[in-house]
């Protein structure tokens, strides 16, 4: 949902300019603050999730979302626009977060990196899709209309929630609320190493798709001429390599252990940053879409299966575990969109620059994890 609400408005950036009497850059704020309110959320959602339950958050969250994106549709100037976008944050951090944690309540070892796999799909299409779907409701009814969209999206999902699945954790493993223990605990998590290497390395990973998704409008539509609508396309296509790697994933580390192929996972995606960053000086169509292929492969593995690694040790606090890994998410989101943004290069180059240097790093502190797993074991609880 959080990914649907950032992606669905990029096409329509012009017209909402127009709207709003403002520049098309400065729309950009709409982004980096729904990154950072989205990060910081999520910091709060996990300790209350793990004391009150699921329920009760994601409910809350997506009526602070259906709100947000009220406010959004009747905006009258920037200003409410990005508070509108805001309160959106708010609210869909709570499915963000809880989506791994009820996972984790739910599922142990293969059967929870097979369901974390599927919520990584889930993750990949909003994104994917949704460009497109922008691009249509701007046409026919104008970019207020998809707020209204978003926010129905939400009604409906809440309502499936409650109607098939409601509470998943049991009572009895409720933690106390108290504001010294979940800062204790969460610096417990930064500084230990079954949790902070695996989720850095997601993380970084993670934060250099959405650094692709900060500059895709002006490489490929500013130097590479394409329309709003071949944007929309080709970010539909891109989506497919991330199916079938969330797909293959699980199938993979069943034969080969979990941490061997989120590790080549890391590597394939480090291959693509390299491979768009040699032609970055001229870039072309093909490759883009080639660095970019590889990048979303390798991704695809390091994702769910990174995740199941982090979280797989703490049953009993999964939402604060799951917190902590989606503030790294959004920070590593807003870091990496940002340093495409503003780095002084033309935008092919800084792109290339910026994930190159994010995906090295995902997979340096990824070799801790390896040096400590042997290789032929899936972890099972």
């Amino acid at each position: 949902m959080g990914a649907l609400a950032t992606n669905v408005i990029l096409p329509v950036f012009p017209g909402m300019s127009v709207g709003l009497g403002v520049d098309t850059r400065d729309l950009g704020l709409t982004l980096s603050s729904f990154f950072i309110a989205f990060a910081v959320g999520q910091l709060f959602v996990g300790p209350l999730a793990d004391r009150f339950g699921r329920k009760p958050l994601v409910v809350g969250g997506l009526a602070i979302f259906i709100v947000g994106s009220a406010v959004c549709a009747l905006s009258p100037t920037l200003d409410i626009l990005i508070l509108g976008r805001i309160i959106q944050a708010l609210g869909a951090c709570a499915a963000f977060v809880l989506a791994r944690a009820i996972a984790r309540d739910l599922f142990d070892g293969e059967a929870l990196a097979r369901a974390l796999a599927l919520i990584m799909i889930a993750m990949a299409a909003a994104p994917g899709f949704s460009p497109l779907v922008g691009t249509g409701l701007g046409a026919l009814l104008g970019w207020r209309f998809i707020f209204a969209g978003v926010a129905l999206f939400g009604l409906a999902l809440g309502i499936f929630y409650v109607r098939s699945m409601g509470e998943t954790q049991p009572s009895g493993a409720r933690q106390p609320l108290r504001i010294r223990a979940v800062l204790v605990a969460y610096g417990a998590l930064a500084r230990d190493r079954r949790f902070i290497y695996p989720a850095l390395s997601v993380s970084l990973t993670l934060g250099m798709l959405y650094a692709f998704f900060a500059s895709a409008p002006a490489i490929l539509i500013g130097e590479l001429g394409l329309t709003g609508l071949q944007l929309s396309l080709y970010f539909a296509a891109t989506v497919f390599i991330v199916f079938g790697a969330g797909f293959l994933a699980p199938k993979l580390a069943r034969r080969w252990g979990q941490a061997w192929i989120a590790m080549i996972g890391a590597v394939i995606a480090l291959a693509g940053s390299l491979l768009i960053l040699t032609q970055a000086a001229t870039p072309t169509l093909m490759s883009i879409t080639s660095g970019l292929g590889l990048f979303l492969l390798g991704m695809g593995f390091v994702n769910p299966l990174g995740t199941a690694i982090a979280l797989q040790p703490f049953k009993h606090n999964a939402g604060l575990a799951s917190a902590l890994q989606g503030f790294l998410q959004m920070a590593c989101a807003a870091i990496g969109s940002t340093a495409a943004s503003v780095l002084p290069l033309p935008p092919a180059l800084a792109l290339a620059a910026t994930m190159t240097a994010g995906s090295a790093l995902a997979l340096l502190v990824f070799i801790p994890v390896i040096a400590h797993r042997p290789r032929n074991k899936v972890a099972l609880s």
